[in-house]
């Protein structure tokens, strides 16, 4: 439970935020004299904010306190219809859109110097001649060293408009070293990892559904046959969603004919059907889709699609449950809002979306109830349904309503830690200490050239445990005498994030899956 709770705020922000975002993802700009906000008098809210303004003994920030109101109205709606604040509009539109502008390197701060951890490969920083272990003096005439540094610091720093050019000096092997580099577009990637299994099974792991999603996926897929493959782990777990037309695009690979996707409605929407329109790449493939709690929104769509027409074995737990459209409308002050305006339904005519009567509150803590009736570790049951119950085709009974269930369940790992153990993780010191220990064995680990290599071949985790203990002692925790199991789950993890700051997520996954319950038990379906 201990591990879900962690977890938990990082998990519905994804889906609150990303997964919310599963209509056109257009963003239509607010009218201004006119429009669909203009009733043509003021309304009672604005009166109240202008009396305010004008009258109130006291002085007071009007812009906190419309933002307060805004949020409150907003609260007697469903729980995904938000507003965004201008000051994050455009990280998130970033995250969607599937790119930003920057140098094209990861970092962490650490003893106030702000270390290179990854450099993108062919990005703006690789050829710069940047490298991983640089720690960065100056960028441009501003010192970036010492206690007042931070990330969001060094991140104003180092965007800026593509192709613009940013000067920095960096301290490598005790010279300082200066260089320029031309900022340009940095990709967020969906897929984090593409390969293959086996000889003929093919592995995709996505993270989200931007802007970039349907031509990332393309292009791994016509890699992986081209490799030989002729199924398919599709793996959509911790995925909080994104923009619907690139989750229809590849849904629109699994499935032939003119088969209907998904459509949507609303009260103040007409019906809007998605279908197949072109001859998909992997049509008759077998093919298996992996999903958990937070597989969330355009992943349901993907999901529901494909179960609705008898296409994928479905393995894992029971996804969120978004089954609801939102629409993003720019305001005059940059920021947003993103209003539900739809409901969207599977082919069969599933709405998925759990329900939300009960408030916010209890609506952001669904998750965490499954784990305490057992649901997350006994898995769904047909008596747990309140949705009503569709069969497909072939004759399989799906449900909709509280998201979609999967065919073949697995387990969610309750392992906890211990709370010594658990500070590692919640303060960055253990993936601290993973580019450190990569660091300071750099020579070991360049013997390694594939992570297939490094799954079979690195074992020597108990060295990196007796180094972990070490360094965490340094930082004032206690990691000595934890229990046994507790050394075994983290020297798990050392290997996997080693492959990680090697290999990016490629590497992670890769290595992860060697010891995943799903990929074993999709590897034993797909033998069927």
């Amino acid at each position: 439970m201990k591990r879900l709770q962690v977890w938990m705020p990082l998990l519905f922000s994804v889906v609150l935020i990303v997964g919310m975002f599963i209509g056109s993802a257009l963003r239509q700009n607010v009218p201004g004299s006119r429009g669909i906000f203009n009733s043509g008098k003021r309304s009672v809210l604005q009166e109240v904010m202008d009396l305010v303004n004008l009258k109130y003994v006291d002085k007071v920030n009007t812009d906190t306190l419309t933002e307060d109101a805004i949020q409150a109205m907003l609260a007697h709606l469903d729980p995904h219809s938000v507003f965004i604040p201008a000051s994050n509009v455009e990280e998130i539109n970033e995250d969607l859109q599937g790119n930003f502008e920057g140098i094209g390197v990861e970092f962490f701060i650490i003893d106030d110097t702000v270390h290179v951890t990854n450099v993108l490969s062919d990005g703006p920083s690789d050829k710069a001649g940047l490298l991983v272990g640089d720690k960065f003096l100056k960028v441009g005439d501003s010192v970036v060293t010492g206690k007042s540094i931070t990330g969001d610091k060094i991140k104003s720093f180092l965007r800026g408009v593509g192709g613009s050019k940013v000067q920095v000096t960096v301290l490598r092997n005790g010279k300082q070293v200066s260089t320029a580099i031309t900022r340009g577009t940095i990709p967020l990637y969906s897929v984090d990892a593409s390969y293959m299994i086996d000889t003929t099974t093919g592995y995709i792991h996505l993270n989200k559904f931007s802007g970039t999603t349907y031509e990332e996926f393309m292009k791994a897929m016509e890699t992986l046959e081209a490799k030989g493959m002729k199924k398919l782990i599709f793996d959509l777990r911790g995925n909080g969603g994104g923009i619907l037309t690139e989750a229809t695009d590849i849904v629109d690979e699994f499935l032939d004919d003119e088969r209907l996707i998904v459509y949507t409605q609303g009260n103040k929407s007409e019906k809007m059907e998605y279908h197949c329109k072109r001859p998909g790449l992997f049509e008759k493939g077998k093919l298996i889709l992996l999903v958990d709690e937070s597989s969330a929104s355009a992943s349901e769509v993907v999901a529901g699609a494909l179960q609705d027409w008898d296409r994928a074995t479905i393995i894992g737990r029971r996804t969120f449950g978004k089954g609801l459209v939102q629409e993003q409308y720019d305001l005059t002050d940059g920021s947003a809002l993103r209003l539900t305006v739809a409901r969207y339904y599977t082919p069969l005519g599933r709405n998925i979306q759990k329900p939300y009567n009960k408030g916010r509150e209890a609506y952001n803590e669904e998750l965490a109830e499954r784990f305490e009736n057992g649901e997350l570790v006994n898995g769904d049951t047909v008596s747990k349904h309140t949705g009503p119950a569709f069969k497909t085709k072939k004759g399989r009974i799906v449900y909709g309503g509280g998201g979609i269930t999967p065919d073949v369940f697995i387990p969610f790992d309750t392992a906890t830690f211990s709370s010594n153990v658990y500070v590692l993780f919640d303060n960055q010191l253990f993936s601290k200490f993973i580019y450190i220990y990569y660091e300071q064995n750099k020579a070991y680990f360049d013997q390694f050239k594939t992570p297939a290599d490094f799954a079979r071949s690195f074992n020597d985790t108990r060295t990196a445990w007796n180094s972990l203990v070490a360094y965490a002692s340094k930082n004032s925790v206690n990691v000595q005498n934890v229990p046994d199991r507790d050394k075994v789950e983290v020297e798990k993890r050392i290997k996997t994030w080693l492959a990680r700051q090697i290999w990016r997520m490629e590497g992670y996954y890769e290595v992860s899956n060697a010891d995943d319950a799903a990929i074993t038990k999709a590897m034993d379906e797909m033998k069927k």
